[in-house]
């Protein structure tokens, strides 16, 4: 693990916030599918990364 627990924790409940904004922002056109799905994505693999369980470029080795 590249983190402590109590911070993964914290980057999981600000993340919930964030994934909530986005949806809210592609609800009303703010951003179009492929924009939200690109930024959830994304941030999700940074918390992963965090977590030890996801390598930047891994599917590529």
């Amino acid at each position: 693990m590249k983190a402590s627990q109590d911070f993964i924790k914290q980057l999981e409940l600000l993340y919930e916030q964030y994934e909530k904004e986005v949806l809210e922002k592609l609800k009303v056109d703010i951003l179009k599918d492929t924009t939200a799905k690109t930024y959830l994505t994304h941030s999700n693999n940074f918390i992963r990364w965090c977590r030890n369980d996801f390598v930047p470029g891994g599917r590529n080795q």
